[in-house]
């Protein structure tokens, strides 16, 4: 018998998630639940790190005992530490501006193509090299004094007293790192400037690297995608055939690949090439997800109308179908605020119905959501030459069965939903490997395939959803989809 726990640091909060494995199966419950909330100091937007560390603290104590402990964020955030090891500064925050066109100004250094050949990754301002390239130009003295970066999973780690660790999957979220050498791109760090000293020794996910008090502290997944799709409940053979969307805030869409596509048609197709717990590509698009209805909703709040998320489901069900669409990855959506106002001026500048009530605005969320996950879809198979027999959803978007039956129609594939808690059972999986409870990945997909309640969506009205995607296509000729 092994108990385990894991940590899940999401967009909005952190949870704890303490697991028993004993006798081939596994039981588990969240301890511990807290806010993660950006914190604003003087223009810039922090990880709130003292708060944070304090909350794993409580959670650890509301576990009791336990055999390891993991960690999972999102990727390409980090701290520094100088070099008695302590935090220079508290880690900035994806969400900051200070990135903004700093992508485009890189390109004079090194082309957009190049790039992408050496890093694999979709070339987003939020990247820890735009993170890093901006540091040099706003705050030249903490970069001077930094002598170790630690991606955020492994700098909560090291909290605890682990050691200092790079681990792949979340290097590989990072603009950086050369997922054909696994190693770090000496042509982007020295067409940069950023020492390579500064990076901590690789490690494979599942390594253990310390210990707090009796527990083992185990360098899992640190990228919570890769976590999600090491639970995605399915065989090796049909992983090949799958495609997985791991729905939160963000939507990850993507497939299992066995090497890298680095051409430059891939890199315009805004796709990336990371690498999973299981050492295979997940070769994925980075697509807006559920924070379209969750800050929607906290604007509609604000102007002093709450509404249960179950509530906006319904009234997405009520409204007109397929009357208009917005490109959920435009960035007028990335910041907090009136979505919905923004929204509506979308529609009204790209020519099409402007939504008039909470239930048309939520239609349009969803129906444009599917929209997007078809024509990512599409690129992966232009990409890859694969067809693909069915679509997984793992995490809180697995709940959404408005969002899951629109994309099985949509898509015109089956689609299985969950495990809602992908995140935190991938985390559980890799920590069992590591104690050898479990030889591997697939092994791990297998036990939750049997213990997880799943449920399947069938294609509906595809005729429909062809005419609108249609629609759709026009639009993303004209205005970036």
């Amino acid at each position: 018998m092994s108990t385990v726990l894991a940590f899940d640091l999401g967009a909005s909060g952190g949870r704890a998630v303490k697991a028993v494995f004993a006798d081939g199966s596994l039981r588990y419950e969240e301890v511990h639940r807290f806010a993660n909330v950006p914190l604003e100091k003087d223009g810039t937007l922090y990880w709130d790190f003292e708060t944070l560390l304090a909350q794993i603290h409580a959670g650890i104590e509301k576990a009791g005992e336990f055999d390891s402990i993991g960690f999972d964020t999102w990727g390409v955030d980090f701290g520094l530490l100088d070099g008695n090891g302590q935090l220079i500064d508290l880690p900035v925050h994806y969400r900051d501006g200070r990135t903004a066109g700093i992508s485009k100004k890189a390109g004079d250094i090194l082309a957009p193509e190049t790039l992408y050949r050496e890093s694999g990754s979709q070339i987003m301002d939020i990247n820890t090299l735009f993170q890093l390239i901006a540091l040099k130009e706003k705050s030249p003295g903490i970069f001077k004094k930094a002598e170790r970066l630690l991606f955020m999973p492994d700098l909560f780690a090291f909290s605890l007293g682990a050691k200092p660790v790079c681990e792949y999957s979340i290097c590989s979220t990072s603009q950086m790192f050369n997922s054909v050498s696994r190693s770090w791109s000496r042509q982007i760090l020295e067409g940069f400037g950023i020492p390579e000293h500064i990076f901590a020794p690789f490690v494979q996910s599942g390594t253990i690297t310390g210990t707090y008090t009796n527990a083992r502290i185990v360098a899992v997944a640190g990228h919570d995608t890769q976590c999600a799709v090491a639970a995605m409940p399915c065989t090796d053979d049909s992983a090949d055939h799958s495609v997985f969307i791991s729905c939160g805030t963000w939507s990850l869409l993507g497939t299992e690949l066995d090497a890298p596509v680095l051409s430059a048609e891939s890199m315009r197709s805004g796709l990336s090439n990371e690498l999973g717990a299981n050492g295979r590509i997940n070769y994925l698009k980075n697509i807006t997800g559920l924070w379209l209805i969750q800050e929607s909703r906290r604007e509609w709040k604000r102007q002093g109308r709450e509404y249960s998320f179950d509530e906006l489901e319904r009234s997405a069900g009520e409204a007109r179908p397929l009357q208009c669409f917005i490109n959920p990855d435009d960035p007028l959506f990335v910041s907090a605020g009136d979505i919905p106002g923004r929204i509506a001026g979308y529609c009204r500048r790209t020519n099409q119905y402007v939504p008039q009530t909470t239930g048309e605005i939520m239609r349009c969320i969803y129906e444009s959501l599917a929209l997007k996950y078809r024509f990512a879809v599409n690129q992966l198979v232009k990409m890859t030459g694969r067809e693909f027999t069915r679509i997984h959803i793992l995490g809180g978007g697995a709940r959404d069965e408005t969002l899951c039956r629109f994309t099985a129609s949509c898509c015109n594939l089956p689609v299985t939903a969950g495990p809602v808690e992908a995140t935190a059972l991938g985390n559980i999986i890799i920590q069992l490997q590591a104690l050898g409870d479990i030889t591997d990945i697939a092994e791990g997909r297998k036990l939750i395939a049997g213990t997880e309640q799943l449920k399947t969506y069938m294609p509906l009205s595809t005729d429909d959803w062809g005419s609108g995607f249609e629609r759709f296509s026009v639009l993303a000729s004209f205005y970036q989809i």
